[in-house]
């Protein structure tokens, strides 16, 4: 009887054209339109792995891409071994539940509570009875350490408080792939640790739980035993700062 084969990694990028990548809406040179480096990253379960670079890397596209959110200018990307951009909205509401996503800020809405901004996907994108959302709601701010603050908006809570709970959003489903947004930016390296372990998901046999994939300019020192592997773009290419 033939081995099962292993589950696809949980992301995939493949021969993407970084110089196409880049979001600034700045012109940039003739010679640089002509660069072709291709970005290409197996991210493998239960793994943690970070891509750094600065804004004119294209790494601040490669979150948009993993969930669809902006077209793939050329290659292909795999997310849970699906192409995102070949889904029906039906489908992709459906897959994108099962990625977390923690947007560079926190994307949270202003005119909601901090409650309030983390029962919103649980409200929308779940048949939960009401009290079991609550009930949900509870476990997840306690885990943040976010019981106190829950009753702030968004431009009355520091900015510590705002990245608890735009993780707790992205947390909401308990999902399969993490992706994180510039996550630690302003924040201590301890404040930062905890965030990462809420993230993972704590410790299985086969390590962390959740595969988490962070993107940003750089990471805290505290960090990097606890990232599995780094990626260093650049407008030169990739470079790895270790595997």
């Amino acid at each position: 009887m033939a081995a099962p084969s292993p589950p696809p990694a949980p992301l995939l990028f493949q021969d993407l054209p970084l110089a196409r990548l880049r979001r600034s809406t700045q012109a940039r040179p003739a010679e640089d339109l002509l660069e072709e480096t291709r970005f290409t990253l197996e991210v493998l379960p239960h793994t943690t792995v970070a891509v750094l670079g600065d804004e004119g890397s294209g790494v601040d596209s490669l979150g948009g891409l993993a969930l669809a959110l902006d077209p793939v200018p050329d290659g292909r990307v795999l997310t849970l071994g699906i192409e995102p951009a070949r889904l029906e909205r039906r489908e992709l509401l459906a897959f994108r539940r099962r990625v977390g996503y923690l947007p560079a800020g926190d994307g949270l809405l202003q005119n909601l509570t901090l409650r309030e901004n983390i029962r919103l996907p649980l409200h929308f994108g779940s048949n939960f009875r009401s009290r079991d959302i609550e009930g949900k709601v509870d476990v997840i701010l306690a885990q943040l350490r976010l019981s106190k603050a829950a009753h702030l908006l968004p431009a009355q809570a520091n900015d510590e408080d705002r990245r608890r709970a735009a993780l707790g959003r992205a947390l909401a489903f308990d999902p399969e792939l993490v992706i994180l947004e510039q996550p630690f930016d302003g924040l201590t390296e301890r404040v930062a640790a905890e965030l990462l372990e809420l993230a993972r998901g704590g410790e299985v046999a086969e390590g962390s739980r959740r595969t988490v994939f962070i993107t940003g300019q750089e990471i805290p020192s505290l960090l990097r035993p606890r990232v599995d592997r780094i990626v260093r773009l650049s407008r030169g290419g990739v470079g790895a700062l270790r595997p």
